[in-house]
């Protein structure tokens, strides 16, 4: 079945000639198709529409093209010209983009097809996709279980597999923590390697997009093709980007790898803590040293985090006013419009956190919150500076727990935002980590998570490709 195959091994079939590319997008269609209705991954599919671009492809040689007719699926706070892009909101519910994101422009000149927007929490704020305002998607392990979130619906297409390869946005942990909870692969790169514009902005200066995949391989190839410097976005870096795939392979014979003890001062499921362990005991029998290293200031990265990130977001989605783009309530006067608009427009976890954010950013509170935030965002980057000193990669679970049950967390948000412990600190300190699939605890996925230096994901898939060969996860296959 070619729904089960990897992209590197489609794309050699392509390149021989074996496969057309409709034949492949068919096959992912009908995986789609026999998965969708009990998930709900997908806002929106468009499989049907990418067949005449896998038709126009067979004229072309597959040499030329990096992901020559891979089928891709995009979260939906990212621009797909000609398609809707709601950010699951009820805001942005009509809204059609007019133009590609960078992102989705390199996949479409890289040969790859574009089937679908996948759902996710209302403007990415979430860990679990029930804060999308359509629908919850659902973990394809146990259907009466989140996906984790912000990008639930990217990380589940990957796992039921209809589609090999899928982008998520990952602002505090949501590539990481809904792959951990789905059995796969999520890659959040540096702050700045891949470009940030067409991506609708949530917390600007912790925003990054990222690959989902089954295989390691498959993750450094569309990391190849997606990252390098974008003009259109001030932030993007002018850095070389390796040749992620083609290095994958050759995995370091001396690794330092940094366990850092604050992380088990917090409370980890008996099962996660089980799987992390056989999981060093692996890095330590392939001649890997293990060292302990110190992230002091790691138990101030979620207050730190739940200032910063909905300050921003105050300040960007001010722009969901009713007047320029998307919904717009009837009303007597512009300050009844303004407000009936963003009253009904947004959901709950948006509005809590614009007004976290708004009194973070008012007179009288800003120095209190915001700016001392800032400093303890500094020393948490500081922290990994000092512990890259002595190590290479820092591993630690990407999740406290396993997937939890739905409604378990709506009613207590703390509870909820602890759920990304693990992960927040990475996007202060603006690092890569990928979280790779390392075991199973009561037949749910658990996840571990490798923070590399900055620049380094090649380190961080080297090693993902090493585990891989040994624990096999993409042979199990949920639904």
């Amino acid at each position: 079945m070619l729904w089960k195959k990897s992209a590197y091994e489609l794309l050699s079939l392509m390149k021989r000639k074996e496969v057309k590319p409709v034949e492949v997008l068919d096959a992912f269609y009908s995986r789609y198709l026999e998965t969708e209705d009990k998930v709900k991954a997908y806002i929106t599919a468009f499989y049907e529409e990418a067949r005449e671009q896998a038709k126009a492809l067979e004229d072309k040689n597959p040499e030329d093209y990096p992901l020559y007719g891979i089928p891709i699926a995009v979260k939906d706070n990212i621009n797909v010209e000609g398609y809707p892009t709601t950010c699951a909101s009820k805001i942005l519910e009509n809204y059609i983009s007019p133009y590609d994101a960078t992102v989705v422009e390199k996949l479409k000149l890289a040969g790859a097809l574009i089937v679908g927007k996948t759902n996710m929490d209302e403007f990415a704020m979430g860990s679990s996709t029930e804060y999308s305002a359509f629908f919850p998607t659902k973990n394809p392990w146990d259907l009466e279980r989140v996906p984790g979130g912000s990008s639930g619906g990217s990380a589940v297409a990957v796992a039921v597999q209809s589609v090999p390869l899928s982008l998520g946005s990952d602002t505090g942990g949501s590539i990481r923590q809904p792959a951990s909870f789905c059995g796969v692969i999520g890659l959040k790169p540096t702050y700045g390697r891949v470009s940030r514009y067409g991506l609708v902005a949530f917390a600007s200066s912790l925003d990054q997009i990222g690959p989902f995949g089954r295989w390691a391989k498959d993750v450094a190839l569309i990391m190849e093709v997606i990252s390098g410097f974008d003009p259109k976005d001030s932030t993007s870096t002018k850095v070389e980007v390796p040749k992620f795939s083609q290095d994958i392979e050759k995995v370091p014979e001396k690794l330092r790898v940094g366990v850092p003890k604050e992380f088990f001062e917090f409370e980890v499921e008996e099962g996660v803590k089980d799987c992390f362990d056989v999981f060093l005991k692996f890095l330590e029998s392939q001649g890997f040293e293990l060292e302990e290293v110190s992230l002091p200031h790691s138990k101030y990265a979620i207050p730190t985090y739940y200032i910063i990130a909905p300050s921003e977001a105050s300040s960007n989605l001010a722009r969901y006013d009713g007047v320029r783009f998307g919904y717009r309530a009837k009303a007597k006067d512009i300050n009844q419009m303004y407000a009936e608009t963003r009253d009904y427009g947004f959901g709950p976890e948006v509005k809590r956190r614009i007004l976290l954010g708004t009194f973070a950013l008012s007179t009288g509170y800003y120095d209190a919150y915001y700016l001392k935030a800032m400093k303890v965002r500094a020393l948490i980057k500081r922290d990994f500076e000092e512990a890259f000193k002595k190590v290479d990669v820092i591993a630690c679970p990407t999740s406290p727990t396993t997937a939890f049950k739905f409604g378990e967390r709506t009613s207590d948000p703390i509870k909820m935002y602890l759920a990304d412990i693990f992960t927040v600190s990475v996007n202060l300190a603006g690092l890569p980590a990928v979280s790779i699939p390392i075991g199973k605890s009561n037949g749910l996925p658990v996840g571990g998570q490798l923070i590399g230096k900055a620049f380094d994901e090649s380190t961080l898939l080297k090693v993902a490709y090493l585990w891989e060969q040994h624990y096999k996860h993409y042979e199990e296959t949920p639904l």
